[in-house]
């Protein structure tokens, strides 16, 4: 009997061109937990993943017991790690959908240098297609939008929103005295 779960990630590995990490997210929950809980462990499936896919011409790879699923884009490789039994297809969705709004949010750029530049959006999109494991969405509008949404709200609190909602309090301030002292 096939055990249904909805933790369908293990693990997300975005790295450069030539094997370094730029960003990784290991997941540990659902009935399959991942077994690199060290640091080193991490960095060794990495190193071992990069060199295996490096000149390989195919998306999907079963290594070390897991559907790896990977795509390039320029120089970022971009990983995505489920159990040997999931579909295929939704892993490919999930991946494709990740990548795709990190190409809109990054305007069609992606690369290391514009990846790193733009790093908290880059882990914002990644929180919001997969959480601790489960799969939440695949549509790249979608998480762009999301992660989009959160930028604005920090947009407004920012010091020249701040400036001006203090000028404008001054200025009512201002008026209602000018027009209490017309009235006297």
């Amino acid at each position: 009997m096939v055990n249904l779960s909805l933790y369908t990630v293990r693990a997300m590995v975005i790295m450069d061109g030539d094997g370094n990490r730029l960003v990784a997210k290991y997941y540990s929950r659902g009935p399959h937990a991942q077994s690199y809980k060290t640091v080193k462990e991490q960095k060794k499936f990495e190193s071992e993943l990069f060199s295996k896919t490096r000149k390989s011409s195919g998306e999907v790879i079963l290594y070390d017991g897991q559907s790896v699923l990977f795509k390039y884009v320029n120089d970022v490789h971009f990983y995505l790690v489920g159990d040997p039994e999931e579909n295929e297809l939704l892993l490919s969705a999930v991946l494709n959908g990740l990548v795709e709004a990190i190409s809109l949010l990054l305007k069609h750029s992606v690369d290391k240098r514009s990846l790193l530049r733009n790093l908290d959006m880059v882990v914002l999109a990644l929180d919001e297609a997969v959480d601790d494991g489960i799969a939440l969405e695949t549509d790249p509008n979608v998480i762009a939008s999301n992660v989009s949404k959160r930028g604005d709200d920090v947009m407004d609190l920012s010091l020249s929103n701040l400036n001006e909602q203090v000028l404008l309090d001054v200025y009512k301030q201002a008026k209602e005295r000018f027009n209490i002292s017309m009235l006297k």
